[in-house]
């Protein structure tokens, strides 16, 4: 009786304070790139809801101009790119705290871009102003980890003759994909071994749309998406084997909104989300298994003005969104596993720290 008695005064208690009372815990939680502020923002992420909890002495004091951010699989190290000191800091995570390495390492000329290839061996950094990308195997001694650089063909680094929009690992670790922008709009795809790049794959540069801003890779591999800033579009490739690219025979595809910035796949890969920069909202897309893209009758998802990144929960039920003004802040939404229907759970504002360049969620 006394314990069916305190089961009930729990389940009350809990329908009074309107919380959850799953007895699901997590350690996940997500770190925001606040370049304006020379910051990164942590936030606890509950897992029944999906709500942003800010962390104690967040956010946390980052390298000048931090901009982009990178997680490595196990979740215990987070690297940023500080684009105004040209090199990277390494953090260790400790229950969402950071605690940063003594030394920074020097990169290449305003590092803008991040990519860890899934095993967490390799991290790469595009460089946007010397237009070419370093490389680092990244080695773990006694719960540390430390950057070494890797070789590349023709020296330290590896020269791209561009200034790279975005930058992707292709899931299998085999293939590294930039997309960049000159007369028009492109994809290039480089062989990848031991962390050296090698000479573009045939067919490589790709075309795309114009600037093309948003980079996805299907959890499987087979498909890449780019969203298209300028002409406001989407475009669509297979992935064959051996990593070159299959432009879908519709693609690339006009977006029914404005200015599309960032993407963002489900871990399921049933569903494309589109941030909308000119609209102030995020689109779905259903994915084919042809790779083909069907606009979600549920959209649009309205944000916060100028939507500029977008990222997935690893476990699948949330999406995150960062916006830029009035004031700058992190959105979150649940996912609709069965229909991809987004729906917002809260705004969390940024006040005085500027719009999130990167954002990312532990596993």
């Amino acid at each position: 009786m006394l314990k069916r008695a305190a089961a009930l005064l729990l389940v009350c208690a809990c329908i009074a304070l309107g919380v959850s009372c799953s007895s699901t815990s997590s350690n996940r939680y997500l770190f925001a790139a606040l370049p304006t502020s020379n910051a990164i923002v942590v936030y606890r992420e509950d897992p029944n809801s999906g709500g942003l909890v800010q962390l104690v002495g967040s956010p946390v004091t980052a390298g000048p101009a931090v901009q982009s951010l990178a997680m490595h699989p196990t979740g215990k190290f987070l690297f940023a790119a500080n684009s105004a000191q040209n090199n990277v800091s390494v953090y260790s995570i400790s229950n969402g705290s950071l605690t940063e390495s003594a030394t920074r390492t020097p990169a290449g000329t305003s590092p803008t871009l991040l990519a860890i290839d899934p095993a967490g061996s390799f991290l790469y950094v595009a460089n946007a102003g010397s237009f070419d990308i370093s490389v680092f195997a990244i080695a773990q001694t006694n719960g540390t980890v430390s950057l070494n650089p890797v070789t590349q063909l023709s020296g330290a680094t590896a020269p791209i003759g561009l200034s790279a929009i975005n930058m992707a690992v292709a899931p299998s670790g085999s293939v590294l994909y930039v997309t960049g922008q000159g007369t028009q709009g492109f994809i290039e795809a480089f062989p990848l071994n031991q962390g050296v790049l090698g000479m573009q794959l045939a067919g490589s540069p790709y075309i795309t749309g114009d600037n093309p801003y948003g980079l996805a890779i299907a959890p499987g591999g087979g498909f890449l998406y780019t969203s298209n800033k300028t002409d406001s579009s989407i475009s669509e490739f297979t992935i064959n084997s051996g990593g070159t690219l299959t432009q879908l025979a519709n693609s690339p595809i006009t977006e029914v909104y404005n200015s599309p910035v960032s993407l963002v796949i489900d871990k399921s890969g049933k569903y494309l989300y589109a941030a909308n920069q000119g609209n102030g909202n995020v689109i779905g897309y259903s994915i084919g298994s042809d790779g083909s893209l069907t606009l979600l009758s549920t959209s649009p998802y309205v944000t916060g003005t100028q939507p500029n990144f977008l990222a997935a929960d690893p476990a699948g039920g949330y999406i995150f969104v960062g916006y830029g003004t009035s004031p700058p802040a992190l959105q979150s939404f649940s996912l609709g596993g069965s229909s991809g229907t987004l729906t917002s759970v809260g705004a969390y504002p940024l006040t005085g720290s500027g719009a999130p360049t990167s954002i990312v969620v532990s596993p």
